[in-house]
């Protein structure tokens, strides 16, 4: 996998995968200095190259002059994320059909940055965790477990077997602001077009909106989340 852009590969360098090599414009300037100090720090394998030469290996063309070549996303388990969670104020993210890397990278960031336990994503019916969604998590995605199932909805029952609220975020829900969200909680956010699928959703516990005031009718699935999880946030101050 090629974890592309500063600050993605060097989020990439604090943490303890596997880095095979990294490739890193000729002549280095500020943060690609900084990038080459730390992977020799670490031992990891670097090679200089023109712009040309990086510009053949990027995958999206926003490589910012440094290409880290990496073993596949170690995906945790739901397991390995519920042993995280501690004095009964979990917080984690189910996505339901999340097909677009650009909302699965912002949804792992925003996640990562609220301090979510982790993020269960299906094995089908949606993103896995590639070279671009790191890119777009700023990193993010090397500092929280993701967790990717065959049956979402068994791990939904994982969860409540284990103590947790699920709360399914669509625009037909009760007003956010008037839940209560102490406590274990998981916020099930659906895909770009459908949302929450229905069986999906009747598993949930609870069915939550975010007062919209303007004409657009809807919110992209990662700022939905943001709100959310940050409404969690608040409440547990």
């Amino acid at each position: 996998m090629k974890t592309e852009g500063r600050n993605a590969v060097l989020e990439l360098l604090k943490t303890d995968k596997n880095i095979d090599k990294i490739l890193i414009e000729k002549d280095p300037q500020g943060s690609l200095k900084k990038i080459f100090a730390e992977a020799r720090k670490k031992n990891v394998r670097v090679q200089f190259a023109d712009r040309r030469a990086l510009d053949r290996e990027s995958e999206e063309g926003r490589h910012q002059g440094v290409i880290a070549f990496c073993t596949d996303y170690d995906y945790s388990t739901v397991e390995d994320i519920l042993s995280g969670v501690k004095d009964g104020e979990g917080l984690i993210i189910v996505c339901d059909g999340i097909e677009d890397v650009h909302n699965l990278g912002s949804i792992i960031r925003v996640a990562e940055c609220a301090g979510a336990n982790g993020v269960i994503i299906p094995s089908n019916h949606g993103a896995s965790v590639t070279g671009a969604v790191v890119r777009v998590s700023a990193g993010a995605a090397n500092h929280i477990p993701v967790a990717k199932v065959n049956s979402l909805n068994r791990a939904i029952e994982i969860l409540k077997e284990r103590g947790f609220w699920l709360y399914a975020l669509e625009a037909d829900g009760d007003d956010i602001y008037s839940a209560d969200l102490k406590g274990n909680a998981a916020f099930v956010i659906g895909g770009e077009d459908g949302g929450v699928r229905r069986l999906t959703r009747e598993k949930c516990d609870y069915t939550l909106s975010i007062p919209l005031k303007g004409k657009v009718n809807s919110l992209n699935a990662s700022v939905a989340l943001g709100i959310a999880v940050y409404e969690a946030v608040r409440q547990r101050r």
